[in-house]
């Protein structure tokens, strides 16, 4: 059946039901309300990925039964990962789930209204294309694209659509985060001159899957499919299941980790992307065959591109070889700064007495003070899992998917993160600054198009 056709069924029903149920006191929109009136969103799983298993699928069912959604079909193309997926999903909910060997057999089942996409990094914008063209709302992981290509067909096709897409960038339902936004863009923490980034881990495992590379064989998959867009490979287990340590499946650190922290900028600034970007790494601990850095530094130039005494830099910094995973989001201003693992404004740093009286100036020290956190409701039920902020963020895309209202991670937010990380990965690649084209849209080095 037709998206077409099926909305209009559905709308046609609840305008009827309406009709009846005014005459008992209920109006059509409470009516969309009742559990169970026929208004259950179907939900696709592209990808049974760790990702989905362990994260956003307990956070899903932390909401499900009170938002009336269900999962109804598992799309995997590895025959192993598909097996297990719709077992583990009948256990949890249930009932039967319908497998599915590739995105086509997903995207046939009847009254599919919305899938959550948690594949390999360079698929998330295509795969949401498919979302938005077979007429489903879609929950995109993060990264939201690795080639500018990607990036712009998919803004391209989500906004051309009526679909409601939310990008994995979890803290934009973060309420510590919303306190910061309206902190700075309230004129409290002054101009932003500085921002501090840093995810650091020891973990020789982390994104390695030795146990599953063992098990999977290239006739229990689809190769060719799987590498989508990608230049032809010879078959290689290690990069369809260990692909964040392989450009150019993931650009490794850029992708995974900094395209949260670098979403904040863009969110609390306003702006889309930054100026410029250098970027230096190399892989000097985990010589595993990887092909993406286990230690990366990148710098941006941020603020307006007419402007250029105005503005801000960024950096990041990342090492996979000595840290406690404990991500770092300091803010800096003249006054002070504002600490997003403390959730402390402070006046640390911050013009004091001395040194402004020496200069004829006025004392800036910002009042220290916590940032005040919103009340978000979100179930942490301790048997299911899944982290506060990616609960709270997926509750935001199923109400969204309800009441059609923008929801916190639009595509754009996909669009701008996306040009950073690339903009990263060429400067790292070519070892020279790389720098965006507003008019085309384009990566540059050295007044070229950057390719990978």
């Amino acid at each position: 059946m037709s998206t077409s056709r099926r909305k209009f069924i559905k709308q046609s029903a609840i305008a009827s039901a309406g009709v009846y149920l005014g005459a008992m006191g209920f109006s059509a929109k409470s009516y969309g309300r009742i559990i169970g009136a026929n208004n259950r969103v179907r939900v696709g799983v592209v990808g049974f990925s760790d990702r989905f298993r362990h994260s956003l699928f307990p956070c899903f069912l932390h909401h499900n039964k009170e938002l009336n959604f269900d999962i109804v079909g598992v799309s995997d193309l590895w025959n192993y990962r598909r097996e297990l997926g719709v077992a583990h999903l009948k256990e949890k909910l249930g009932h039967d789930v319908t497998a599915c060997r590739n995105n086509e057999e997903l995207y046939a089942l009847k009254d599919l209204d919305a899938v959550i996409i948690s594949t390999a990094d360079f698929q998330h914008a295509l795969h949401a294309i498919e979302a938005v063209e077979a007429g489903c709302d879609a929950y995109c992981e993060k990264p939201f694209a690795e080639t500018m290509k990607d990036n712009r067909a998919a803004l391209k096709a989500i906004k051309n659509s009526d679909r409601i897409v939310q990008i994995g960038s979890q803290r934009r339902s973060g309420s510590n985060y919303k306190a910061a936004d309206r902190f700075i863009n309230d004129g409290k923490f002054g101009d932003i001159t500085m921002v501090e980034l840093s995810w650091n881990i020891n973990q020789p495992g982390r994104w390695r899957r030795p146990e599953l590379v063992a098990k999977l064989r290239e006739e229990d998959t689809d190769w060719k499919r799987y590498l989508m867009n990608r230049p032809s490979e010879q078959w290689d287990p290690r990069k369809y299941l260990e692909y964040r340590l392989f450009w150019p499946y993931s650009s490794g650190m850029p992708g995974q980790w900094m395209s949260h922290q670098i979403d904040t900028v863009h969110w609390f600034t306003g702006l889309k992307h930054p100026r410029s970007v250098v970027s230096n790494g190399g892989i000097y601990q985990w010589k595993d065959g990887r092909r993406n850095w286990d230690t990366t530094t990148a710098v941006f130039d941020y603020g307006p591109s007419n402007d250029l005494s105005k503005g801000f830099q960024v950096v990041f910094t990342s090492r996979m070889h000595n840290g406690d995973e404990n991500p770092a989001e300091i803010y800096y201003s003249n006054g002070g700064e504002l600490n997003l693992n403390s959730n402390m404004i402070s006046p640390k740093g911050g013009l004091g007495e001395t040194h402004a009286t020496a200069m004829g100036m006025k004392p800036n020290l910002l009042a220290e003070l916590k940032i005040i956190a919103d009340e978000v409701k979100v179930e942490t039920a301790a048997n299911t899992g899944g982290d506060p902020l990616t609960s709270a963020h997926m509750r935001n895309w199923m109400e969204c998917v309800r009441s059609r209202k923008e929801p916190n991670a639009p595509v754009e937010a996909g669009y701008y993160h996306s040009i950073a990380n690339i903009m990263t990965t060429a400067a790292g690649r070519t070892g020279h600054k790389a720098t965006f084209d507003e008019a085309r849209q384009e990566v540059m080095v050295d007044g070229k198009v950057f390719r990978y």
